[in-house]
């Protein structure tokens, strides 16, 4: 994990953040956005979006590798191409990219780890970003370079940054598993931390009420 050492670039996007109130009804799907993020085991990374404000689903799955529809047992074999991932589908005039990027970085998993998180090891549990536009694609290798350039990170940045070309939804018992699951051992010790971190370093971006899967 890293700490929030966060860059004069990352804090003035949080003081751009819109008004939290929730609508009454979910905006159209032409005003949402989507990107999917990989880093470490899906069930934290999940976690820790399904509590960003603006965010309308976050999402367990597969993505990255050239497999159709692969299992879970097939992609931790590592011999997918596939890494664990989520899917976020989020309204961007409640939290804009710049924000989920400084929650993926600095929060949801160590961008420094290569091809691991924690006790995970293994290309699916690999650090990447899935962009869905070129935009999404600047804006990440710029937010890299800032995060390197300032010494926010202490060691190279390793996220792969590819374009999405395909996610596989998990099997349902990976959806919401660490809120389902709060007190397994691996949730408590790795994943509990990341979601408190979220709260008290972003509490701008923070809401009770979990995004839907």
């Amino acid at each position: 994990m890293i700490k929030a050492a966060l860059s004069a670039f990352a804090l003035l996007s949080f003081a751009a953040a819109p008004a939290s109130a929730a609508p009454l009804s979910p905006p159209p799907a032409a005003q949402l956005d989507t990107a999917v993020f990989a880093g470490g085991c899906f069930w934290g990374v999940q976690a820790v979006f399904q509590h960003v404000k603006g965010v309308v689903t976050a999402t367990s799955g597969y993505s990255g590798g050239t497999l159709a529809n692969p299992t879970y047992d097939q992609v931790t074999s590592g011999r997918t191409g596939h890494a664990e991932s989520v899917r976020v589908v989020y309204d961007p005039s409640k939290v804009s990219y710049q924000q989920l990027l400084t929650v993926f970085f600095t929060v949801a998993h160590d961008p420094t780890e290569l091809n691991r998180q924690g006790p995970d090891v293994g290309t699916h549990y690999r650090s990447a970003l899935f962009y869905t536009s070129d935009a999404q694609r600047q804006a990440t290798q710029a937010f890299i370079a800032q995060l390197e350039k300032t010494g926010a990170v202490k060691e190279k940045v390793v996220t792969q940054v590819a374009p999405l070309r395909g996610f596989t939804v998990a099997e349902k018992y990976h959806q919401d598993y660490a809120t389902l699951h709060p007190n397994q051992p691996y949730i408590l010790y790795n994943d509990a931390p990341k979601i408190a971190a979220l709260k008290r370093q972003h509490p701008q971006l923070w809401t009770d009420k979990l995004a839907a899967h």
